[in-house]
């Protein structure tokens, strides 16, 4: 007569590694779950690195010479409000932040735009313009104090400029100026994450910040 063996009818029971198997879907152990972490902590580095190496190849790796930019490097960094709203050229709120994207040169004046207005803006289109196919990663910004109206022979000649009316005070709290100087005196740029990142002197020339401009776009992949 066949006898049977009683241990193989009896269920196996459970020991400490079955806790340790992963179920089905699950990572497998504490490594899977370190790794994870890595990779995403990797995926974020490389979506920041065009601006990171921006500034670093910029302002860290100093040009042959041993030069520094002409422009002055806001720290620490401004981001453009969320609650700064302007006004758009078709009378419409908006707010500026939804410029980001892509650089801001940016200057604040009056809606009259005198001389030194009008200088400013000569400035920053001719800046623009000379980067040739790169050009259209800058948006040239007219931040006006007022809602006054623009004189028609500026508004005809800088029909590429963002002409947006802005509250005085608002702009005064996020743009930093010189000692001794103003709002007006200065144009400022602004990179592609709304950051606010360089301030140019009173009287700028228009070479250095065509060349501080130029670099950045040449080590910045991004806007």
């Amino acid at each position: 007569m066949s006898t049977h063996n009683s241990h193989s009818q009896q269920p196996r029971q459970p020991t400490a590694q079955d806790g340790q198997r992963a179920m089905p879907g699950q990572p497998n152990g504490k490594g899977s779950w370190q790794r994870g972490r890595w990779t995403l902590l990797l995926i974020m580095l490389v979506c920041a690195a065009p601006v990171i190496g921006s500034y670093f190849t910029y302002y860290v790796i100093k040009p042959k010479g041993g030069t520094t930019s002409y422009g002055t490097l806001i720290e620490p960094q401004r981001p453009i409000p969320e609650s700064m709203v302007v006004t758009g050229e078709d009378g419409k709120p908006m707010k500026l932040a939804s410029l980001r994207g892509r650089w801001l040169m940016i200057s604040v004046d009056s809606s009259a735009c005198d001389k030194p207005c009008v200088t400013k803006l000569y400035f920053m289109r001719q800046v623009r313009a000379t980067q040739a196919g790169e050009r259209e990663r800058i948006v040239n910004v007219f931040l006006r104090t007022d809602p006054g109206k623009v004189p028609e022979i500026v508004d005809n000649a800088y029909k590429d400029t963002e002409m947006l009316i802005a509250d005085p005070k608002d702009v005064a709290a996020w743009l930093p100026t010189d000692e001794g100087t103003q709002l007006t005196d200065h144009i400022f740029m602004v990179d592609p994450s709304g950051n606010l990142m360089m301030r140019f002197p009173k009287d700028a020339n228009p070479t250095k910040i065509k060349g501080d401009v130029s670099k950045l776009l040449r080590n910045s992949s991004i806007g």
